[in-house]
Formats: structure tokens, sequence, C-alpha cells
């Protein structure tokens, strides 16, 4: 095995995300509320920050058109997806407006709630911070929701299964 070095600089852009993808994560589907109704959006920046008080984090992209929704949202939920819901996953990448989907109910501010999750975050917004193309949204978890099973993951650009012990 090789090892190749580089400065991610603009040049290097493609291989710098590439390098980043090489860190498996779970997959989430972020929803809110905005002024054109129920927002959902996927993400893999999501982490945990503090259990006391609850905290929990995610990044959006500031090239998104759902950022300044997601930015502004007083209340979201971070639904972490099981290993059978890839389709949530790619339908929320390509559009995050359709909620006609089933069994979808709200929480804290109308926020709407995905089923069948592994874990859903209902978070009142705490702080955002800037962070480049990006913002940190640090959430307050206000309710929790479990279930077992395998998760949903994705690593170096492709869906993948993270298996429940």
């Amino acid at each position: 095995m090789s090892e190749h070095s580089f400065s991610p600089d603009a040049e290097h852009a493609r291989a710098f995300r590439d390098a980043l993808g090489r860190f498996a994560t779970g997959v989430t589907v972020v929803t809110a509320q905005s002024d054109k109704g129920p927002l959902g959006i996927t993400a893999n920046s999501f982490a945990s920050l503090s259990l006391d008080p609850p905290l929990v984090m995610w990044a959006p992209g500031k090239f998104s058109r759902r950022f300044d929704a997601f930015a502004e949202a007083e209340y979201f939920a971070i639904h972490v997806l099981a290993a059978g819901q890839m389709g949530l996953a790619q339908h929320f990448a390509k559009d995050g407006l359709n909620f006609n989907l089933p069994d979808v109910t709200t929480g804290f501010g109308d926020v709407p709630l995905l089923a069948g999750c592994l874990a859903r975050f209902e978070c009142r917004r705490h702080a955002i911070y800037p962070a480049g193309d990006h913002a940190i949204v640090v959430g307050e978890v206000l309710r929790v929701s479990t279930s077992t099973g395998a998760g949903l993951s994705f690593f170096a650009g492709h869906y993948g299964t993270i298996d429940a012990p």
C-alpha cells in the first residue's frame, strides 16, 4: 500500500474530497419546517457534542439551496437511518420538499418526523457557527426515539451497512 500526500488546494479539490470520503459515516436525514413547508436533506455530518446538556451537531453546506432554511430553523430533527433506508437517503439527497411518504408525523415546531429510523433526535437550535463553506448547527436535544437494527453507512461515495452487534 502506497501513501500519496498533497496540499488541500484548488488543484487537489477532488483528491481532498476523496480523502474525506475515506472516513466511514452513518447516514442521516435532517428535517425542519420552512417557508415552503416541510424540508429534508441527507447529511453525514452528524456528531454528538455533549451529554450534559444534551447537544448534537450537523453541518449543512452553504452551497445548498436548502442552506438558509436549515440555518434559520428554530427546530429540526436528525434521523439516523437504518440499513434498509437507502431509498430515503437518496430521496432527500435529491428532493427536500417531497414528503409524500408513509408514516410521517410531526414533532416540536411542527417538524416532520420520519418512521423506521434507528434513532431520531428532536432538537431546538442552540447555536450556529460559520465553518468555511459550511455552518455548524448545534441542537439541544429535546426528545430521542430509538429502535434496533443495522445502520446505513457511507464510505468512499457508496452506501453500505453497519451490522448491529
